[in-house]
């Protein structure tokens, strides 16, 4: 990243921490380039900053939840729900299971969007609840975020249902549990773990891979 697009990207940090929308914009608006590019190159490392800035204490729950919201809007924006630029892709969908804790959900939701994925919010669902959803709508990857370790055991039944229905459904899964023990994930039968954001997206596209490469 050139220092241009670091200046860019630490002026949108700036405007999404003091939760000021309007100098959101005008950051998003002063970063010369196309759409998806802006998405790519400033908003979703403006927002790995912040959930950084998090993680180390440096900022509160409140202004994350802010700054998502906001970056969900301007992505509205630039990259409509029906544009082009959104990925050609396996219908994808993220939800919490069992917990009442929507930040890292969140987050993943907002950096997926802002790199061009068209992602269904199913919310906060029970297992049989979330294959119900995934059923109805048609969901070919599965990202799931928990908090509680309780909530990470649950994974192994939302594995089990999907399995029962028709059609392939890769699991992808995240949040403290899985963090805390590198081998759970493999444990309750999900198809891939990623630690944030970044390693969400990456894990996304090798369930898309092997989802193209199961088709051939």
């Amino acid at each position: 990243m050139n220092d241009g697009a670091l200046s860019s990207v630490s002026e949108l940090v700036r405007a999404l921490a003091a939760m000021d929308g309007a100098a959101a914009r005008r950051a998003l608006d002063a970063f010369d380039a196309p759409p998806m590019d802006k998405a790519e190159r400033l908003i979703v490392p403006a927002l790995e900053a912040l959930g950084h800035d998090w993680e180390e204490g440096r900022v509160a729950l409140s202004q994350i939840y802010m700054a998502s919201r906001t970056c969900e809007r301007l992505l509205d924006e630039i990259l409509p729900p029906q544009s082009p630029s959104r990925k050609d892709q396996p219908k994808t969908a993220i939800a919490v299971l069992d917990d009442h804790h929507v930040l890292g959900k969140r987050i993943v939701y907002s950096v997926l969007r802002g790199t061009g994925w068209d992602v269904v919010d199913l919310g906060r669902c029970d297992a049989a609840e979330l294959v119900g959803k995934v059923r109805a709508e048609g969901v070919r990857i599965l990202l799931v975020s928990v908090l509680l370790y309780r909530s990470a055991l649950k994974v192994r039944e939302v594995r089990t249902l999907l399995d029962q229905g028709e059609g392939a459904v890769r699991l992808v899964v995240g949040g403290a549990p899985f963090v805390l023990d590198p081998e759970l994930w493999k444990r309750v039968g999900a198809d891939d773990t990623g630690r944030n954001a970044a390693q969400a997206i990456a894990a996304v596209e090798r369930m898309v891979t092997s989802l193209r490469e199961e088709s051939r």
